[in-house]
């Protein structure tokens, strides 16, 4: 009995200890939350504190606009009822047409600039030379930095290439249905060239070409349109010596004096037409306003398109575009009048080739390799029906003609002393002037470099063999 009371008692001990540790573990958690909540209500406090503020901040800034805009209204309201100025009013500022209201309110926004700032936006050059700044630039040293900065877009010889724009050539095309308007044929003021040079290029990089690049780019388009010979530089000095094609072709803009009258008043609607209005023609014949359901196969733009070697509305059709495969080889023209056409092979030698060429002709690959090399020369040269001079003589007939032979075309010294003893362009001498024109021919102002191999003079020989008649 006496040790079961005992090991009882022992066993109360321990329990009532392990209770008291339990009491005390809870008490310490409650007394964490509750430290744990105040803190919360704190924060809470806080924060509706800081809302009260912002809220009174802006109401007391709605209150300060609304105020700002009442004063504004009263002003204009003022200034619209007093009494119109008088002629005798002499303490205006401004005649009464120029009314100035003083709101008497700052919007404090901007400032003035500074002069760095306006020195560095005066950047108009002016058609008579103001604005120049100092430098210069060469053809020569243009030819370089052209090369490094504008050849990927405008080509070597400013010649364009893909959708970006031709630089030289085009003379006397603007009254042609396509023109061809290029800083040679089309702009009247050199300032033009050199202010676009300087503001937006090179593309992507704008404004980044020093003063005396800009000069040497500039020189160097001047001299692919031969308006300056290749040892010209471009300076302040020097700007008006420069004679531009077109610089006449331009007239004043009259229309305010002899045609703004014409387009004032009531319009006359009765009377326009004698007889009733019919429908002529629609504008689907042409490809105007083209219908893509195979109802444009046979149109006249389809016609058009097919005797340059494409199509649009074909069976080749290339979506928005029009389809120009330089290797397709013409369709013979006799299918038209129901004869045989020829066959693949005979298409293939009658490529750009006049119509009686022979058998024993160029060979057929490569006059038509010759065709795409002669891409490079189109801006300055033409062949073919209808070929004119441009900022070099046509080629037509070019093998067996003398060189500087050209009826009508100005050439340069150079080929003035080559003319005078007698050049003739064969194959060997036409050759050795394509693969290095300047070292071939002396004083050349043509900046075409050559071509880079043997295959390249063969195919472009070739091709212009074609033209011989």
């Amino acid at each position: 009995g006496a040790a079961f009371g005992i090991s009882t008692m022992n066993y109360g001990n321990e329990r009532i200890e392990a209770l008291e540790t339990s009491f005390e573990n809870e008490r310490a958690t409650a007394k964490a939350q509750a430290e744990r909540a105040n803190r919360l209500a704190e924060s809470l406090s806080d924060a509706e504190a800081a809302a009260a503020a912002e809220r009174a901040a802006f109401e007391a800034e709605s209150e300060a606009l609304a105020a700002s805009a009442e004063r504004q209204l009263a002003a204009l309201q003022s200034q619209l009822q007093a009494p119109r100025a008088t002629e005798n009013d002499v303490t205006r500022a401004k005649p009464a047409s120029e009314p100035v209201i003083d709101t008497g309110v700052a919007f404090g926004l901007g400032r003035e600039a500074h002069p760095e700032e306006i020195v560095a936006w005066d950047v108009d050059v002016l058609p008579d030379g103001r604005g120049l700044p100092e430098g210069s630039g060469d053809v020569w040293t243009g030819e370089e930095v052209f090369a490094e900065y504008c050849a990927a877009c405008h080509g070597d010889f400013a010649e364009g290439r893909d959708a970006w724009p031709v630089l030289a050539g085009g003379f006397d095309t603007l009254d042609d249905e396509d023109p061809v308007k290029t800083v040679g044929s089309y702009w009247p003021y050199l300032s033009t060239v050199w202010d676009y040079v300087h503001r937006s290029m090179p593309f992507g990089a704008a404004g980044t070409l020093t003063d005396d690049e800009v000069y040497a780019i500039t020189a160097y388009i001047l001299y692919s349109n031969d308006l300056v010979d290749d040892d010209f530089t471009l300076s302040q000095d020097t700007f008006l010596d420069v004679d531009m094609y077109n610089a006449d072709g331009f007239i004043e803009d009259d229309r305010a004096a002899t045609e703004y009258s014409l387009w004032t008043g009531e319009p006359c609607m009765e009377d326009c037409k004698d007889g009733p209005v019919e429908i002529t023609r629609r504008a689907s014949d042409v490809g105007v306003t083209p219908a893509d359901d195979g109802s444009m196969v046979e149109s006249y733009m389809e016609q058009q398109l097919a005797a340059l070697g494409g199509t649009e509305w074909g069976a080749e059709r290339v979506a928005g575009s029009v389809f120009m495969d330089p290797d397709r080889m013409f369709e013979d023209e006799n299918a038209a009048d129901g004869t045989e056409p020829e066959s693949e092979g005979e298409q293939s030698a009658s490529l750009d080739t006049p119509s009686d060429q022979t058998a024993s002709g160029p060979d057929p690959a490569l006059v038509a390799a010759g065709e795409g090399l002669f891409r490079q020369c189109a801006s300055c040269h033409q062949v073919g029906d209808g070929a004119k001079h441009r900022s070099g003589p046509h080629l037509n007939g070019v093998l067996g003609r003398v060189a500087g032979g050209a009826d009508g075309f100005k050439y340069s010294n150079a080929f003035k002393a080559a003319n005078a003893e007698g050049l003739v362009w064969t194959e060997e001498t036409l050759s050795a002037f394509l693969t290095d024109p300047k070292g071939y021919l002396k004083g050349t102002r043509m900046s075409f470099r050559g071509l880079k191999s043997d295959e390249d003079v063969a195919a472009m020989t070739a091709y212009l063999e074609t033209f011989s008649q």
